[in-house]
């Protein structure tokens, strides 16, 4: 049977289509995680326990995205079918959403976002694996700027579903799962990548040594990467969890729509950021610089963060953080691909990384409950400038290793 034929460039509708997937998935849970439910919280808990709920909530939640994340990934690399959990996964997840939407209490509330949680993986994880099966790493940057557009796509679906008078409370949670289910399925039906050939690692007696080296080379900036991401990933859980109490700390009067908009022009104003930044990382064969010099600029924001007293500064600095850490964390997720150990297990090995993402949840609500309390968020602030400092610091010596 003949081989099929290989390219050594993805087609650019391929990565469109999968970047509006991406985007979806990011609308699936932004505007619910950052402003629907935190709002549907403070009603049921009332002022008094709308902190505390919310942390119970992000714990038991983050465990199942961490647990679901790594299993549905493997089962994708197993089964060789990434599209079929892509699908399942957004039909049970659009399916939770809906149920959501019923519950009462705290316990109902956890049970039923841990499901959804699982649910939402179950697409998620794929997916990612999806884009390391088919874009070369010559490709990376550039995947990684149309990446950086998700994030602002899920915000202004906060801010488009929070408008008054668009919906009703369980309406926003249908319009969110009809917006995502808009986004996912064209690459699912109509997404056909070009088969990439896998760069081939050479065994001749003059090159082990090289080879040897650079897999020693490429795990150190994996550790570094993941320990990296991470450090970002807790101040960026901090603030998608708690920017809308923050901002009600120092101005009352502003609404859930003000700061879903806040948060997405926030976003959107990233993405453009990114996609030069990427476009730079592949000419100039500098996938780690952009990293490096955005998780400085992440603590640089976070620091302003901490003496911002008026809601114009509050939001100023925070801009700088959000667009900081939009293109840190969409272009982390592009390079990571190029630094995974094994291609047949890019799902597991995804799952693994996305501990950053989800770690971050388990522990950033006790973070705060502790230190909010006795320091404000202005000592939460300088606690998450600390951390992205070190993120880049990290990164710095293997600006051109990989």
């Amino acid at each position: 049977m003949d081989e099929p034929l290989t390219a050594s460039r993805q087609s650019v509708r391929f990565m469109l289509l999968y970047a509006l997937a991406w985007a979806g998935g990011a609308i699936a849970y932004t505007p619910f995680l950052s402003i629907l439910l935190p709002v549907r919280v403070a009603l049921l808990a009332g002022p008094g326990g709308d902190v505390a709920w919310l942390a119970y909530i992000a714990f038991f939640g983050a465990i199942a995205a961490s647990l679901g994340h790594i299993g549905f990934g493997y089962l994708s690399d197993i089964t060789g079918n990434r599209r079929a959990w892509i699908g399942l996964g957004l039909i049970l997840s659009n399916g939770l959403l809906f149920a959501i939407s019923q519950a009462s209490g705290l316990i109902g509330l956890i049970v039923l976002i841990a499901g959804w949680q699982l649910a939402l993986n179950m697409m998620l994880a794929p997916l990612a694996a999806w884009a390391g099966d088919c874009v070369p790493d010559h490709q990376k940057g550039l995947l990684g700027g149309l990446l950086a557009f998700a994030p602002g796509f899920g915000a202004f679906s906060g801010a488009f579903v929070t408008v008054p008078g668009i919906a009703s409370a369980d309406g926003r949670l249908a319009l969110v799962a009809a917006i995502v289910t808009c986004c996912v399925l064209p690459v699912l039906v109509a997404g056909s990548p070009v088969p990439i050939a896998e760069p081939a690692l050479r065994a001749e007696p003059a090159t082990i040594m090289t080879t040897a080296q650079d897999r020693s080379n490429r795990r150190a900036t994996a550790y570094r990467m993941w320990f990296a991401r991470l450090a970002v990933q807790v101040a960026e859980s901090a603030l998608f969890a708690y920017l809308y109490f923050w901002f009600r700390s120092l101005d009352p009067a502003i609404s859930d729509n003000q700061t879903a908009r806040v948060f997405g022009l926030t976003l959107i104003l990233s993405a453009p950021a990114t996609l030069l930044a990427g476009r730079w990382a592949d000419k100039r064969n500098r996938p780690i610089t952009p990293l490096v010099v955005s998780a400085a600029v992440c603590s640089v924001g976070l620091a302003g963060m901490a003496f911002a007293r008026t809601l114009p500064t509050a939001i100023g600095t925070y801009a700088l953080f959000g667009l900081a850490a939009s293109v840190f964390l969409a272009l982390h997720s592009a390079q990571t691909l190029r630094v995974l150990p094994r291609s047949d297990r890019r799902g597991r090995d995804l799952g693994l990384f996305n501990l950053t993402n989800t770690v971050p949840s388990l522990i950033m609500p006790w973070i705060a409950l502790a230190v909010v309390p006795y320091f404000g968020f202005s000592g939460l602030f300088v606690l998450l400038a600390a951390l992205a400092l070190i993120s880049s610091f990290l990164l710095w010596p293997f600006d051109r290793r990989i």
